[in-house]
């Protein structure tokens, strides 16, 4: 398995262009095709009631972007990237917009289905930007893993891959999609936290496991502490200088963490580096 096929769903929001990033530094690895598809909100159909009953009435996205105007700023993006158009004599990563109807979060995951990986922008605490329930979606309902990418774009991305291992179902899927990429990563850090995990593997079971099937993979274990798991991992990575995150998304449920907090809600939300992630 490679990623040949780079979702990106286009919403007008500010950090599109980080999304591009991203997705062109992850295309560049894999001569990529990344296809763009207009999003909008799902929001509820609207009817003008008459004499003689309701009349469907087209709607706009709810961010009040049309398809087009959302063709235009993907566009826009792939011209600043110097992304070739996709055709037969092209090598390396190409961009096409897939000229359909908006997508609504349902349709995007279940589009997401026929695509190796999509790549969605960090969601904003304010809830501004990115939307969290077109990644949620898409990580619950496509089968397929996604690539979250931060504010900011990194130098590089797969070579020094950090793995916040919590012995999970979750993590272990998400560990073998990317085995791709944990294959020509150069260090491979698994690392977990005492008490934060569920029954499962050690670290040093799953480092053993990867280093088995030819991966550079080492292995590390904090003891617990008061920081959050999130925190941990989030720190560890960037102070190992990880370039990427793997990922298992929602071990505990979406909704508990989402009253109680977890490690799954605090990486989407502050994540500083690219994050690899699938449920």
């Amino acid at each position: 398995m490679t990623f040949k096929s780079v979702l990106v769903p286009v919403e007008r929001h500010d950090r599109i262009g980080s999304v591009f990033d991203c997705a062109y530094a992850f295309a560049k690895i894999w001569a990529s095709t990344i296809e763009a598809v207009p999003v909008r909100s799902l929001v509820s159909d609207i009817y003008i009631a008459g004499a003689f009953g309701g009349v469907p009435v087209p709607q706009m996205p709810a961010n009040g972007a049309t398809p087009r105007e959302l063709r235009r700023i993907a566009e826009t993006q792939a011209q600043r990237l110097a992304l070739p158009i996709e055709g037969p004599a092209t090598t390396g990563p190409q961009f096409v917009w897939r000229d359909i109807v908006a997508l609504d979060d349902i349709a995007l995951a279940a589009r997401a289905r026929a695509s190796d990986i999509a790549v969605f922008g960090r969601v904003q605490r304010d809830g501004t930007g990115p939307r969290m329930s077109a990644l949620e979606t898409t990580l619950f309902e496509s089968g397929r893993p996604i690539l979250i990418a931060p504010p900011k774009p990194s130098a590089t991305l797969g070579d020094r891959v950090f793995i916040a291992w919590n012995g999970s179902t979750e993590t272990a899927r998400t560990i073998a999609f990317a085995m791709p990429i944990l294959e020509r990563a150069k260090q491979v850090l698994v690392l977990a936290v005492e008490g934060a995990g569920v029954p499962g593997p050690s670290a040093v079971e799953m480092a053993a496991a990867l280093v088995a099937n030819g991966v550079a993979a080492t292995e590390r274990t904090l003891p617990a502490s008061s920081r959050s798991t999130g925190e941990a991992f989030l720190a560890e990575a960037t102070s190992w200088g990880a370039d990427l995150v793997i990922k298992g998304a929602y071990t505990q449920s979406r909704l508990r963490q989402m009253i109680f907090g977890g490690a799954t809600n605090h990486i989407l939300l502050s994540a500083e580096l690219p994050v690899f992630m699938a449920h």
